[in-house]
C-alpha cells in the first residue's frame, strides 16, 4: 500500500475543497482492498463520514431520500423500504456478508469496482487500471464478465446487486460539486465501457454523491430479486434479475427488469419492458422478453453458457413478481 495523506472534512464545502485532489472514502469495503492490492495509489484520501448523509428521509413526492452515507445494513433493514421498497431490500440482502452490509454504504456501493480478475492482478494487462495496456479477460479465463454491453476493451461486469435494483425503481442520483448539485437519472449514471472503461460512471472528479432517491412507485406487491451465482452465500452473481410487474387485474399496466452480473452496468432496456404493457403474466410473454433483453449477447470462451443463464432467469424472476412470491434471501434453495 502506498502512503497517502488523509483528510476529514466537516462540511461538504470543506469535502468539495478537497475531494479534486484526493479520493473520497466512506466504508471503505472495496477502496481500502483495491489500496492494498495495489490497483489504486490514491495520494489523499478524503474521509466523508463526518458530513451529515447518513439519513433516510421522505420526500415531497412520497418517496425516499437516503443519504450517501446510510449503511447498506441500515437502508435494508429499515421499516419504509422493506414495505415500499421491498425489491431493494432483497436486493442487498442478496450481497456480501452481514459485517460488509454494516460499513458499506449507500454512495460507496454505487462507486464500487469490477471484481474482473485481471483488474486486480497488477501483473496483467488491463485498460481500465491502465487504459492502453490491453485487456487479458478477453483471451483468459472470461468466466464471470460481460455478456451484453462490452467492448474490445473491456469486458468486466459491475458487482453490486444493490444497484440492480436501484434501475429496476428508476432511482436517481443526488450529486453535489463546486458548480453547484445535479441529479442524475440510475440509468446514465453507470457507463458501458466503450473505449474509455476505466471510467466506470458519469460523476465528475470533484463531485460527490450526497444521496438516492427513491420514486413512489415500488411495485411492493410483485417484484422479487433473483440471484445465481456459485454459491448461495457471500459470491457475487453471475446473472441477477429485479424483476417488478403492477397489475390492472389481471392485466400487467406496466413491468421493470433490470439485470445484474452481464454487463458494465446494471442492465435494463424499455423496449423489452413494454412488451409486458397491456398483456398477461405467462411463460410465453415472460420469454419473449428474456429474448429481447439478450438479442444483442454474445459470450466468451468460458460463459457463453450465461446467456442460456439469463434466459432462465429471467423467465422464473418474472414468474415470481407476478405470483407475488419474492426469491427468499436466506433460504438454500431456489423457489
Amino acid at each position: 500500500m502506498n502512503r497517502f495523506s488523509y483528510a476529514r472534512p466537516v462540511t461538504l464545502g470543506a469535502a468539495l475543497d478537497a475531494v479534486a485532489a484526493g479520493r473520497v472514502i466512506a466504508g471503505g469495503t472495496n477502496l481500502v482492498d483495491l489500496m492494498k492490492y495495489n490497483v489504486e495509489k490514491p495520494a489523499r484520501l478524503i474521509d466523508i463520514n463526518a458530513l451529515p448523509l447518513g439519513s433516510i428521509e421522505e420526500t415531497e413526492g412520497g418517496g425516499l431520500r437516503i443519504g450517501a452515507l446510510v449503511s447498506n445494513a441500515a437502508v435494508a433493514a429499515d421499516a419504509r423500504v422493506r414495505e415500499r421498497y421491498p425489491l431493494l431490500a432483497s436486493a442487498i440482502l442478496a450481497g456480501a456478508s452481514p459485517q460488509l452490509r454494516n460499513v458499506a454504504t449507500t454512495g460507496g456501493n454505487l462507486l464500487q469496482r469490477t471484481r474482473c480478475y485481471y483488474f486486480y492482478d497488477t501483473a496483467t494487462a488491463c485498460n481500465k487500471r491502465t487504459p492502453g495496456e490491453g485487456c487479458s479477460a478477453l483471451a483468459g479465463v472470461n468466466r464471470i464478465h460481460a455478456i451484453l454491453g462490452h467492448s474490445e476493451h473491456c469486458i468486466a461486469t459491475h458487482p453490486s446487486d444493490m444497484c440492480v435494483a436501484l434501475a429496476a425503481l428508476a432511482a436517481t442520483v443526488q450529486v453535489e460539486g463546486p458548480r453547484g448539485g445535479r441529479t442524475i437519472a440510475f440509468a446514465d449514471f453507470h457507463r458501458l465501457p466503450g473505449d474509455r472503461p476505466q471510467d466506470d460512471s458519469t460523476l465528475a472528479r470533484d463531485e460527490i454523491i450526497v444521496a438516492v432517491e427513491l420514486p413512489p412507485e415500488g411495485f411492493a406487491a410483485h417484484c422479487t430479486y433473483l440471484k445465481l451465482r456459485d454459491r448461495l452465500s457471500y459470491a457475487f452473481a453471475l446473472v441477477s434479475v429485479a424483476a417488478a410487474i403492477k397489475f390492472d387485474g389481471d392485466i400487467i399496466k406496466s413491468a421493470r427488469v433490470a439485470l445484474g452480473g452481464v454487463a458494465h452496468k446494471p442492465w435494463r432496456d424499455e423496449a423489452a419492458e413494454a412488451l409486458l404493457r397491456g398483456k398477461e403474466a405467462s411463460a410465453e410473454n415472460f420469454t419473449a422478453v428474456a429474448d429481447l433483453l439478450l438479442r444483442d449477447a454474445v459470450g466468451f470462451d468460458h460463459n457463453r453458457f450465461k446467456i442460456g443463464l439469463a434466459r432462465k432467469a429471467i423467465v422464473r424472476a418474472l414468474g415470481q413478481a407476478a405470483a407475488g412470491t419474492p426469491q427468499s434471501q436466506f433460504a438454500k434453495t431456489i423457489q
